[in-house]
């Protein structure tokens, strides 16, 4: 009985500490969410800035508010297929925007568009706008990362934007005469407005989403690893209390 308890004993305490450790992992998740919130409320809050007085370090680029001026080259823009709005399917519009002076574009999601199959647009020049000055926006960085090829294949109409999958660096470099910048930027609109304007309908800002689900999780790894510990001494002292003989099977007192 002694190592049947000392069984049970280690095998709860190794579990407990498993769930504890998960415990403390979500806590870490949940100061890597307060951070980032951090640092997004202070960037999404700064001033406005033109492209040219963005920091050189493309760790510190994202979220920062900034304006454009230029203008669109559409004869070069791309489709960014299989994309949602309120449950409708759809493509977001992004635009290379040539600046004055400077031979590097910028990319520029400009928001959604409906598409029914979530991929071609019957009337892009719709959507089609020349210069534009002091346009708000937010850049972000370019997500990393990817498999499968970037542009959907098959016919389209002359003179309509590229389908691609996914935002893709590399990929799209290669599509355009001129290079591009290491990031690219997000048009600010009202996000709540008819998807049957003349303008796509912008993307919302990066959302705050508080602090997330991390604090619920780590209290629950933390009850679970209370429990073993609480329901395995329970079980061993309660073992302990009850007679040997009501281990045996009992046979002995068993009348033929």
């Amino acid at each position: 009985m002694q190592t049947r308890h000392t069984m049970f004993g280690l095998v709860a305490v190794l579990a407990a500490a498993g769930m504890v450790r998960l415990g403390v992992w979500q806590l870490h998740r949940l100061d890597e969410r307060r951070a980032f919130n951090a640092i997004l409320r202070a960037r999404l809050d700064s001033s406005v800035v033109d492209l040219a007085a963005l920091p050189a370090d493309s760790a510190s680029l994202a979220y920062r508010r900034v304006r454009l001026t230029g203008t669109y080259d559409q004869q070069h823009e791309f489709v960014l297929t299989g994309r949602t709005r309120r449950g409708s399917p759809g493509v977001f519009f992004v635009t290379p925007l040539r600046r004055e002076g400077n031979d590097t574009a910028v990319l520029v999601n400009r928001g959604w568009v409906y598409s029914a199959n979530a991929k071609d647009v019957a009337d892009p020049s719709r959507w089609r706008t020349g210069a534009v000055a002091n346009v708000p926006a937010w850049v972000d960085t370019w997500p990393l990362g990817g498999s499968g090829p970037v542009v959907v294949e098959g016919k389209r109409p002359a003179g309509a934007p590229v389908p691609v999958r996914r935002l893709d660096l590399p990929a799209l470099a290669r599509l355009l005469p001129y290079p591009i910048e290491p990031y690219y930027a997000v048009l600010v609109g009202d996000t709540s407005a008819a998807a049957d304007t003349t303008h796509p309908v912008p993307i919302p800002l990066p959302a705050f989403d508080n602090e997330g689900s991390h604090k619920s999780y780590a209290i629950q790894w933390f009850f679970f690893a209370l429990l073993a510990l609480a329901g395995t001494v329970a079980y061993i002292r309660s073992d302990l209390r009850r007679p040997a003989g009501n281990n045996a099977t009992g046979a002995g007192n068993h009348t033929p």
